[in-house]
């Protein structure tokens, strides 16, 4: 069964960061490009950033380019988004997602508010 669990979310202030994380498990993680994708209060889903099975490519939205920085350990199977210079737009609901044999597989999600 796959599993996906985020964690690192919490409550900071405008410009500070956070650090999210994404358990993996159930998969062969090393072999699958991974997602970020958030939902904001009230809006649907948006697509945050990805990176392919061996971390050598990485893909951002437009907002989030030069401010988050995904990333990922295959080892400890994990994916990381590193997120700076945080802004109140920024708060959502953060997933990990996986695409695997037609299916997203999503995680349970960790929320990020940016607040002063």
């Amino acid at each position: 069964e796959v599993q996906l669990v985020e964690s690192g979310g919490g409550l900071v202030q405008p410009g500070g960061s956070l650090r999210l994380s994404c358990a993996a498990s159930g998969f062969t993680f090393a072999d699958y490009a991974m997602n970020w994708v958030r939902q904001a209060p009230g809006k649907g889903l948006e697509w945050v950033s990805a990176i392919s099975w061996n971390g050598g490519r990485t893909y951002y939205a437009e907002s989030m380019k030069g401010r988050f920085t995904i990333s990922r350990d295959n080892a400890k199977k994990t994916l990381y988004l590193q997120m700076n210079s945080l802004k109140s737009e920024d708060t959502a609901v953060y997933y990990c997602n996986v695409w695997i044999n037609g299916f997203w597989n999503w995680g349970q999600g960790t929320q990020v508010t940016v607040s002063s």
